[in-house]
């Protein structure tokens, strides 16, 4: 596995996690708010399997694994994540459990890239 998909892929899933602790935020901070409904943003997996992953070149002979434009500039990849709003009322448990596995994805996924990157290290050291 190439170790800029792996930090690349890692960036987006922090990127979403980092996203989603703000609606549930948003969601315990309006839980009073008469008429306001949860809010979520689709699971990572989802919207990594709906995204097309394609590598582009500046040169025919070469490969690059950030995307290019015309004029040899890379394209900013923006983390625009859809919120979706549902018909269910805030319920205060339910947000607190999903701040909890937030946290703990963003625990397990920050671990995975410091032994990923010692485990490189090691390797440039021998």
């Amino acid at each position: 596995m190439d170790q800029t998909y792996l930090f690349g892929l890692a960036s987006r899933r922090a990127s979403w996690l980092s996203n989603r602790q703000a609606v549930v935020a948003q969601n315990v901070a309006n839980i009073d708010t008469p008429g306001y409904t949860t809010k979520d943003i689709a699971p990572f997996d989802d919207v990594m399997q709906a995204t097309a992953t394609r590598l582009s070149g500046t040169n025919s002979m070469h490969l690059a694994s950030i995307a290019m434009d015309d004029g040899g500039a890379a394209i900013s990849d923006t983390n625009a994540w859809d919120v979706e709003s549902t018909k269910k009322p805030v319920v205060m448990e339910q947000e607190m459990l999903k701040a909890g596995q937030i946290s703990r994805d963003y625990s397990l996924d920050t671990s995975v890239i410091k032994a990923f990157n010692r485990m490189l290290l090691m390797t440039v050291k021998s």
